[in-house]
């Protein structure tokens, strides 16, 4: 109770001794970065206020008012005593209150510190106003009787209120409009005009009236007034983007109560939707959220910010914010594992790793998501490919307590435990991180190695925290981020049509958490980043939903989206790479006895040594990898025939590979085929030299 009493004291010291208008903080409206209005928060008192000074408020109103509740205003030191005997003789006369006698002072003081309404309460009423004439003058006492003013429907003031009802500044009112916020005054809920239209306007017409018989209008301007059709607009609250809402509520300032931040508007109502649909669709596999985080990649600016699928879904616990949710990213972070061994020269990405079943420190045993090995591979089609054990061994070589600097900053702050706790298994996402610093931790790949702090707002001092800086060598982000534009290498994994091809340039990599908890699709370009999460918020697994196939059609439906609204040019090769040729057996620049080379990209100062035919690749036997021996695939008449393809791999053989299919010589010689499907039941065999490798495999329609 003490509390209580001491909060109506300070506000009405607040009140009486400041020298602004009011001492509420005012209500904040966020707005996209065209000007696009998509949320307001009230005020300390649930309200929509706006303070504006007396110049700011049409002097209709000021008329309106002094006319309808105070004619004696300006004369009177805050207690009129000739209203107060009206008003008792009329009380009396009456044997009920019907007449008032309240000042716009004593209004004032009352709408500060309520007070029962008694003799004493009265007093105590009036003495308050007569002191606070003492303190203020005639001017500021209106201006913060007109900000301090309730008018029904969340309305503090006259500001917000003449945007609410006329979708005009209290500036800008007319006449009749002033009138009809004026008489709102008496009792915003009994006329309130949202229920009580026709109760509101016939005390408009009573305010009209009282302003022509105190000689504020003649009887030309009061018929005009009278005339005039009221159209209110009861502008609508928008209820948009509310998880960035409360993420930027607290860093506006204090005094601001309008604030463009960085979001757009079109961009942001697109990712909801799509968010929304693919979720949806995925609802059958216990799939029931999603977050979205699309960053401007020059500025840092983020903008779109969907927390979740639906905000309002209790059942789905949809008022948690998934961009800030702490989630295993899984593979997602082998981009940074593989960059740090780029920058202390340990790999390129042409360099071999072996795949295969490895115990690590610990015991720990990593499997691949497709539970195959897959021998010597470059380093290339291990990180696109997302195979486990490759990443984990150049995790070994890197140090699992340089892997975590580097991720932190990044910025992957959420990670604080001691390396060891996370030990190699932090390769592979074992840790927890949040969607909103993983999306700007691959903006910082997009920008060439530096990392930004994320922007919130057109004001350049809205941001999350965090400095600019430089993170990675600009060679080191372009070789990681050539790889992970490569369609071709990691169709052996995903396909070649997979939800990470698209019409242009853009780095991509998916991750998913153990037990297919969560999983994450994330991709840029020069000029922008995406950012996607599929899961639950109760930690419930899907039915073997993989970044792939999760998040990854949500990340390819807005990159189509954000490429047209914001198109972006193709990556350029820094002054500092180079194309070499290497072989395919040592991972080593070709040399004159190399049989099979291909072209990959290099740091120009950490070229590999030349292959002098000692190959470092261990003799791999002849076999067929895919397809394997009984599979069925099935035609999808949804997809293009063109992109519909199924993947022949075979390896072992130094001679031309020979392809025959239903015993029909196939016209290529290469390692892999993409040959474009055809339903029916196949038999399929490759020859090497005088050995040969026969499967059977079916395509059903």
């Amino acid at each position: 109770m003490k509390l209580v009493w001491r909060s109506i004291y300070v506000g009405l010291l607040c009140l009486i001794l400041s020298t602004e208008a009011f001492c509420l903080t005012p209500s904040k409206q966020i707005y996209d970065r065209q000007g696009v209005s998509m949320r307001g928060f009230l005020s300390e008192k649930n309200t929509y206020y706006r303070p504006v000074s007396l110049a700011e408020i049409s002097p209709w109103l000021v008329a309106a008012v002094v006319a309808a509740e105070d004619k004696r205003f300006f004369t009177h030191e805050g207690v009129d005593g000739a209203a107060i005997l009206r008003a008792l003789w009329q009380n009396t006369k009456n044997g009920e209150v019907v007449s008032g006698a309240s000042t716009i002072t004593q209004q004032l003081v009352r709408a500060v510190e309520p007070r029962p309404k008694t003799v004493w309460g009265k007093a105590g009423e009036a003495w308050n106003a007569l002191q606070l004439e003492q303190h203020k003058t005639k001017e500021e006492i209106l201006e913060d009787y007109f900000n301090w003013l309730e008018l029904g429907n969340l309305t503090q003031g006259v500001e917000a209120a003449s945007l609410f009802y006329f979708g005009v500044n209290a500036a800008d009112v007319s006449l009749a409009q002033a009138a009809f916020l004026a008489g709102l005054a008496k009792s915003p809920t009994y006329y309130n005009p949202l229920k009580h239209k026709t109760r509101a306007v016939k005390r408009q017409k009573y305010v009209l009236a009282r302003m022509r018989e105190e000689g504020f209008i003649d009887e030309e301007l009061y018929q005009i007034a009278l005339q005039e059709p009221l159209e209110l607009r009861a502008v609508a609250r928008p209820f948009e983007a509310p998880h960035f809402a409360q993420l930027l509520r607290p860093l506006i300032p204090m005094d601001t109560s309008d604030i463009s931040s960085t979001l757009d508007h079109e961009l942001q109502s697109y990712a909801q939707k799509i968010a929304q649909s693919h979720v949806r669709a995925l609802s059958k596999d216990n799939v029931t959220n999603a977050a979205v985080v699309i960053v401007e990649n020059n500025t840092g600016a983020v903008l779109a910010y969907v927390g979740s699928a639906d905000f309002k879904d209790v059942k789905n616990q949809g008022q948690i914010d998934g961009a800030r949710a702490l989630r295993q990213p899984g593979s997602a972070l082998k981009p940074f594992v593989y960059a740090l061994a780029f920058e202390r020269n340990l790999l390129t990405p042409a360099s071999l790793l072996e795949d295969e079943d490895t115990f690590f420190e610990g015991g720990f045993r990593p499997h691949n998501y497709d539970e195959s090995y897959h021998g010597w591979v470059p380093v290339r089609t291990a990180l696109a490919c997302s195979y486990n054990i490759p990443a984990v061994k150049t995790a070994e070589k890197t140090g699992t307590s340089a892997l975590l600097s580097l991720l932190r900053q990044a910025g992957m702050t959420s990670l604080t435990k001691e390396p060891d706790f996370y030990g190699l298994g932090l390769s592979l996402g074992n840790g927890e991180v949040r969607l909103l610093d993983l999306t700007n931790a691959y903006a910082s790949l997009a920008r060439g190695g530096i990392y930004k702090p994320l922007l919130l707002s057109t004001r350049p001092e809205i941001y999350l925290q965090g400095s600019t800086k430089r993170i990675l060598h600009e060679t080191t982000a372009y070789l990681i981020t050539h790889i992970l534009m490569d369609n071709q290498a990691r169709s052996g994994a995903f396909g070649l049509n997979s939800p990470l091809s698209v019409p242009f340039e853009m780095a991509a990599k998916t991750g998913t958490s153990k037990d297919y908890r969560d999983n994450f699709a994330l991709a840029y370009t020069p000029r922008w980043t995406i950012g996607v999460w599929v899961g639950n918020f109760d930690a419930t697994p899907m039915q073997k939903v993989s970044g792939i196939t999760g998040a990854g059609p949500i990340l390819h439906d807005l990159a189509i989206y954000v490429q047209q609204k914001y198109p972006s040019d193709p990556f350029v090769r820094p002054e500092g790479v180079t194309v070499a040729t290497v072989c395919n057996e040592s991972g080593l620049l070709a040399g004159p006895t190399c049989k099979h080379t291909h072209e990959d990209v290099f740091e120009k100062g950490h070229l590999p040594e030349r292959c002098e035919g000692k190959h470092t690749q261990k003799t791999v036997a002849f076999e067929l990898l895919s397809p394997s021996d009984k599979d069925v695939y099935k035609w999808d008449p949804a997809v293009a025939a063109g992109s519909q393809r199924l993947k022949w791999e075979a390896r072992g053989c130094s001679e031309k590979y020979k392809w025959i299919l239903d015993d029909k010589k196939y016209p290529s010689a290469q390692q892999t085929v993409w040959w474009p499907i055809q339903v029916g039941k196949h038999t399929l065999e490759v020859q090497c030299g005088s050995e040969k490798r026969q499967i059977k495999f079916e395509v059903l329609p």
